[in-house]
């Protein structure tokens, strides 16, 4: 079989590819795996600066002492924000991708990084008004987007057998930028430097990201602008069942990478050095397990290990109840550290889930080979946008547990038990909707009785 061209279209300026067929494995060994992996490399360094600007203000609230006139409350308020922001921006950034192309949209939203930091280096400083912190914050949410673009984009160049690898790979490489910009900020502090310094590193940063992507990423030409594929995964069950399990996972990591520094210093006393200390260990952890979850996902089946994932979140959760209610900071940070890593671990497994699902609707539906491949492409490529927006709204809902109950209790026990109670929610709905014999074996549609398909345990 001949390869697809690769050959930049002539009716289009920039990187076009014309076709794409990851599927075809000819095309794949010859030409396809090479190219991927390129725009794989510099898809996640964008999306790592873009996590990095996203969770600026997590970093940023512990630099802010008495002097700044903030309350607690008022930071739990500030970073909730920015992750609302963070999370309504990915719809658009979803589509963005068949617009403008995955290359040409990298470009551009790397570069609007530079407004938040920007405007974040000229506000930073006490006697700054809250009101104008919080709407120089809500900018840096358009870091979030990024995930959503970035993830839509890479999932178009990689097969079906190797989603799981390569979506792991490309979210936790962005997801480390959570635990680098707070490392970063503890070698700012530690060198008694201020917010601006730190902010003055990333901008330079995000120019070289934008510089990169523009000389080595692609677009491809057959990934197009799809409004029916939004409305078409806005009506299945799927895909909202899945965001339900998203908040759960990524909700949980954003959520507490905005809230760790901040639970730390108003539960436990610590000061930002100390804080800093400790608030990239959950965050790196569980950026790195993240291909790892989709690894797992790929080799034993995505429902599986989700399901075995919100066992474990829900005993570090329990644990971390424990920790709160006796006070114990040691037995509060390795279970908060396990519960970020597990967090990282069902965030790879989840992504992984919802191509399989597609496809195997594909298959129930008759599709066979390239036709049911594009099918679960178009499908997957646009449920993923809206999962992760409401999954990321997940981490909202944790920040404003939190503001509540340190309102009420001092604490942040009110917030761990109502989290409990969410983990077990989830692990009921994967069981009952990707694992339960009947969900698993009950044939989709008539054509599902003659073609073969997955089960869903297998997505």
């Amino acid at each position: 079989m001949t390869a697809p061209s690769t050959a930049p279209a002539p009716s289009r300026g920039g990187r076009w590819i014309q076709q794409w067929d990851p599927e075809d494995e000819t095309f794949w060994k010859e030409t396809g795996e090479k190219i991927a992996k390129r725009n794989l490399l510099f898809s996640v360094l964008s999306e790592h600066i873009g996590f990095s600007i996203w969770t600026l203000w997590s970093v940023l609230v512990l630099f802010m002492g008495p002097k700044y006139g903030l309350t607690p409350a008022d930071k739990f308020l500030l970073t909730s924000m920015v992750t609302l922001v963070g999370a309504v921006v990915r719809v658009p950034y979803t589509f963005a991708v068949a617009i403008f192309g995955g290359r040409n949209w990298t470009i551009i939203s790397a570069s609007l990084l530079l407004i938040p930091t920007v405007a974040a280096f000229a506000v930073m400083k006490p006697g700054t008004s809250f009101d104008t912190f919080l709407w120089i914050g809500l900018l840096a949410g358009i870091g979030g987007g990024n995930f959503a673009s970035s993830m839509t984009n890479i999932n178009a160049f990689f097969p079906l057998r190797k989603k799981g690898w390569a979506l792991g790979l490309n979210a936790g490489g962005g997801n480390i930028g959570v635990a680098a910009i707070q490392l970063v900020a503890l070698a700012v502090i530690g060198a008694s430097g201020g917010p601006r310094v730190l902010l003055g590193i990333y901008i330079p940063l995000i120019v070289v990201a934008a510089v990169l992507a523009a000389l080595f990423m692609d677009n491809i030409e057959n990934v197009k602008n799809d409004t029916g594929a939004a409305k078409d995964a806005a009506k299945d069950a799927h895909t909202w069942i899945m965001s339900v399990l998203y908040i759960g996972t990524f909700g949980s990591f954003i959520g507490y990478s905005f809230a760790f520094g901040q639970v730390l210093t108003n539960q436990f006393g610590r000061t930002p050095l100390q804080a800093t200390y400790l608030t990239f260990i959950g965050p790196l952890l569980g950026s790195l397990v993240r291909p790892v979850g989709g690894w797992l996902a790929d080799k034993y089946g995505g429902a599986k290990i989700t399901l075995y994932n919100y066992i474990g979140m829900a005993v570090a959760t329990a644990v971390l109840v424990v920790a709160s209610m006796q006070k114990s900071l040691p037995l509060f940070v390795v279970a908060f550290v396990a519960l970020f890593a597990l967090a990282g671990v069902g965030n790879g497994s989840t992504f992984k889930m919802i191509p399989g699902i597609f496809q195997n609707k594909a298959l129930a539906k008759g599709l066979e080979g390239e036709e049911a491949a594009k099918y679960g492409r178009r499908l997957s490529g646009a449920s993923m946008g809206l999962i992760g927006a409401v999954g990321a709204l997940g981490g909202v809902g944790i920040n404003m547990a939190f503001r509540q109950s340190f309102l009420s209790y001092h604490s942040g026990t009110g917030a761990f038990v109502a989290f409990l109670a969410y983990y077990a929610l989830c692990f009921a709905v994967t069981w009952a909707v990707y694992l339960r014999r009947s969900a698993a074996n009950a044939p989709a549609t008539a054509a599902s009785e003659a073609k073969p398909q997955l089960s869903y345990a297998e997505v």
